[in-house]
């Protein structure tokens, strides 16, 4: 820990910000809003290190403003940060209680946490529109359930369905001109569309991810998905290994699509089927498959050229 430097931990909610400073008992109430949020950040020390959970849409005024200021800031995982409260052995959940987990957390691992740096708007932008198509993709499917069945309502589903489509179809849109208004996200995304089911959404969602993140291996990107599986061992025992999940949801929503896609392909097809000859079930398969995948995505990414399915077949 470097001299002078203050640990300050904020708990967000949409209309508030609770603020704590590791080792002060005081708390501070700021509303979550640009000018407020500015001017409390005037108040802070220079070398002052900011931290917050993970909140969709809601965190992101306040990193992006504290960022501006010159300040290190720290975007962390909610389930590290339950996960850490707990073993402190907190007996209670309160917001300033979280803010002043936070300032800890921060004060204690921030040599071994990623500062966040903010992405361009193209980048942010086309995130933002893919998680909520992602949403809206689910919200249809359960609308489409609810009314299986009710014949009178035809076509007033048929309509509905048609406005979803048409919806859809706009977010796509915007997601492509978004691509094509810089560079790296263009040739990105026109890259990474020449492997077995990727498609241009796919694409798009990990074009602005590798464009804004600088991972330190293949590894470290397939730790952030997700989709990596975590031991279970102990002595002799070898237990179940279930996959982490610590990522986006929707990173690993799109990339098991894509592996459901990639099995219609002649390169991936035949890997698909012989993962499956080892006795692995259909959605474990469709999970070793996305994995793999995301592997190859890193390949291309980091080659700048297009996929060679050859070389995967002779590999395998």
């Amino acid at each position: 820990m470097q001299a002078n430097e203050v640990f300050v931990g904020v708990d967000v909610a949409k209309d508030t910000l609770v603020i704590c400073i590791w080792g002060v008992l005081q708390r501070q109430l700021v509303p979550n809003e640009e000018r407020a949020i500015k001017e409390w950040l005037k108040t802070l020390s220079p070398r002052a290190v900011v931290g917050m959970e993970s909140t969709g849409r809601y965190h992101q005024e306040l990193a992006r403003l504290a960022h501006q200021a010159g300040l290190r800031v720290y975007v962390l995982n909610t389930k590290d940060v339950y996960f850490y409260a707990k073993a402190l052995g907190a007996r209670g959940k309160t917001d300033p209680g979280d803010a002043q987990v936070i300032a800890r957390y921060v004060a204690e691992h921030h040599r071994s946490l990623h500062a966040w740096a903010p992405g361009t708007a193209a980048q942010l932008r086309v995130q933002e529109l893919l998680q909520r198509r992602a949403r809206i993709a689910v919200c249809r499917a359960s609308v489409r359930q609810a009314l299986t069945g009710l014949d009178e309502l035809a076509p007033a589903v048929l309509q509905l369905e048609q406005q979803f489509e048409q919806l859809l179809r706009r977010i796509d849109r915007e997601v492509q001109a978004l691509v094509a208004s810089e560079s790296q996200l263009s040739q990105g995304s026109t890259m990474l569309q020449s492997i077995c089911g990727i498609g241009p959404q796919s694409a798009a969602l990990l074009a602005a991810l590798l464009s804004r993140i600088e991972f330190a291996n293949v590894d470290a990107l397939v730790a952030y998905s997700g989709l990596d599986p975590r031991p279970c061992d102990s002595g002799t025992k070898s237990g179940r290994r279930r996959l982490s999940k610590r990522g986006s949801p929707n990173l690993r929503r799109q990339l098991y699509l894509a592996a459901m896609a990639a099995t219609r392909s002649k390169a991936m097809g035949s890997i698909y089927q012989a993962i499956k000859a080892k006795g692995f079930k259909s959605t474990q398969a469709l999970v070793i498959l996305a994995r793999k995948l995301l592997r190859i995505v890193w390949a291309v990414w980091k080659s700048g050229k297009p996929f060679d399915p050859t070389r995967l077949q002779s590999a395998a």
